[in-house]
């Protein structure tokens, strides 16, 4: 038996939420932008990973250094300890996410491998436990544990977290109607790199700030006002110190705002860059515009998206 599992990239802290939001993203095309996990029982007195697909060269040549390797070790010791007993198997991670892209790279393979173990072990853990080990993980490659990528990533739509172990995630509703324009220069940000040059302290104001756009944005998705939400789609916490990462990303953002995007930012710690729009036209008149001005290397692309409900799940 052979199962294949599949998750979706993210918009972690989706601008205004920073380590707090994060949003699944599915391109309008079908394409599967995410990473492919298969499994299947294996013979032998260990486990294997089989490493494949376009952005392979990026990952550690040993398996074993792997992050898939390690989601293994753990949902086995986390069976161990349930007293449960468990087989050998074999995970084949299909690598469709360029690394450091913040696109939740990491958080597409340890989701895909996660659910996948899940499945084939016949659900010994409920998706609480399952959410909990997903951070775990992804504190492994980040120096951090946050589940802005992970969470939506599992569960799909727009995720806020929350401040209780019990919970973690909850998901707020998402504008349905609008095109998500994913522009990744095809150059590689670190997390911890991106993270490294945010400041220790913040003042008062920045703080206030920061709360009062993400409660009002919050406020605006129940109540579906496209236009509140947009008008406070601001990170005031990482983009004034991480936007000197991203070459030409200033330039961009002047550019896709004259061309009537809603709002724009950047995903997760870079170097991808999202942006707003109401409409499928006008995105495509903005995907135009990145493809010619933001790409840096042949690795770059631009998606049109939108969200992505459905979270990790199982593909033929």
């Amino acid at each position: 038996m052979t199962i294949k599992v599949f998750a979706p990239a993210s918009i972690g802290n989706v601008s205004v939420g920073f380590d707090l939001l994060g949003m699944a993203v599915q391109p309008v095309n079908g394409e599967l932008l995410g990473d492919l996990v298969s499994i299947e029982g294996c013979d032998g007195n260990d486990n294997q990973l089989i490493m494949e697909g376009p952005f392979v060269s990026k990952l550690p040549e040993d398996p074993k250094d792997n992050i898939v390797f390690a989601c293994i070790e753990l949902f086995q010791q986390q069976m161990q300890r349930q007293h449960q007993d468990y087989s050998w198997v074999k995970l084949t991670l299909e690598k469709r996410m360029p690394v450091g892209s913040g696109l939740g790279s990491s958080a597409c393979s340890i989701v895909a491998a996660l659910v996948a173990l899940n499945e084939y072990y016949q659900k010994p853990f409920t998706d609480q436990q399952l959410l909990a080990m997903m951070g775990q993980m992804e504190s492994k490659i980040s120096g951090s544990l946050h589940y802005d990528n992970v969470a939506p990533c599992f569960l799909g739509g727009l995720q806020l977290m929350v401040n209780d172990p019990r919970i973690i995630s909850r998901e707020i509703p998402s504008f349905q109607q609008c095109y998500y324009v994913m522009a990744y220069s095809g150059i590689q940000v670190s997390t911890k790199a991106a993270r490294e040059v945010l400041p220790d302290q913040y003042n008062k104001s920045t703080t206030i700030e920061f709360g009062q756009n993400l409660a009002t944005f919050i406020d605006a998705c129940y109540r579906q006002d496209l236009a509140q939400a947009m008008s406070h789609l601001r990170d005031v916490l990482a983009e004034p110190y991480r936007a000197e990462l991203l070459p030409g990303f200033a330039h961009c953002r002047q550019g896709v705002t004259e061309l009537g995007a809603l709002a724009s930012g950047i995903s997760g710690s870079g170097p991808t860059m999202f942006v707003v729009s109401d409409s499928k036209q006008n995105a495509e008149t903005i995907q135009a515009f990145l493809q010619q001005q933001y790409l840096q290397s042949e690795q770059g692309f631009v998606y049109i998206c939108q969200t992505d409900v459905h979270g990790a799940r199982l593909v033929c």
